[in-house]
């Protein structure tokens, strides 16, 4: 049986939700905060963190600010699903443009899930301490995000003679990021870089609808 095209993108976002969900799930019940475990050399580690803000360990303030993010990351979500619908009921729309944007809705509920469910069926994740099922570490919508994938593709330290820099510690990318960070920022780039003359497009036919309204 042929799948429509709507279905195969809920098909596209609920394999990468759940791919994002298990490497989740294995890190956070078997590897303690901090530990790490070398993949490619120093280059690539898996390395557990967790993250109460926003994506890449940025942080957004304390209990309102928590409370605000997931709100924003649920509205944004619904954002989304509507507009994939709506743009489905288009003959005009190019696959690219919706196989983006499922990539960044999945991303978007792959954490949302973290911030919501994580802090009621998880055990507190600790150094030298692995969480478990069946814990409660935080309340609804106060979960921690679970970020493992780093990439110090440069960690060494400035040279002396360096002016204002010399003798700091110096990292290429150092943010620590999940799976669904990674569909939000393919997602996005992809969109930019290769359908961006879609949108221009479609906001310059919808400037001349409202125009002649």
């Amino acid at each position: 049986m042929k799948l429509s095209q709507g279905k195969k993108l809920i098909l596209i976002g609920v394999i990468l939700v759940i791919i994002d969900q298990i490497t989740k799930i294995l890190v956070k019940t078997s590897m303690g905060l901090g530990e790490s475990i070398p993949v490619f050399g120093d280059w690539f580690k898996i390395l557990f963190v967790e993250n109460p803000g926003m994506a890449f360990g940025l942080s957004f303030g304390e209990f309102w600010g928590k409370i605000v993010l997931t709100v924003f990351r649920l509205g944004l979500f619904g954002v989304l699903v509507w507009w994939i619908s709506k743009l489905l009921k288009r003959n005009d729309v190019p696959k690219g443009v919706l196989v983006g944007l499922t990539l960044i809705t999945a991303g978007a509920l792959g954490n949302i899930i973290d911030c919501l469910f994580y802090g009621l069926v998880f055990s507190e994740s600790a150094y030298g301490v692995v969480a478990h099922f069946g814990g409660h570490y935080a309340p609804f919508m106060l979960g921690k995000v679970v970020d493992m994938l780093y990439f110090p593709l440069i960690d060494t330290t400035w040279p002396d003679w360096v002016p204002f820099f010399g003798g700091r510690a110096f990292k290429f990318f150092e943010p620590v990021f999940n799976i669904a960070d990674s569909c939000v920022t393919v997602g996005a780039i992809y969109l930019i870089l290769f359908q961006y003359r879609f949108f221009l497009k479609d906001d310059g036919e919808g400037k001349e609808t409202a125009e002649k309204n």
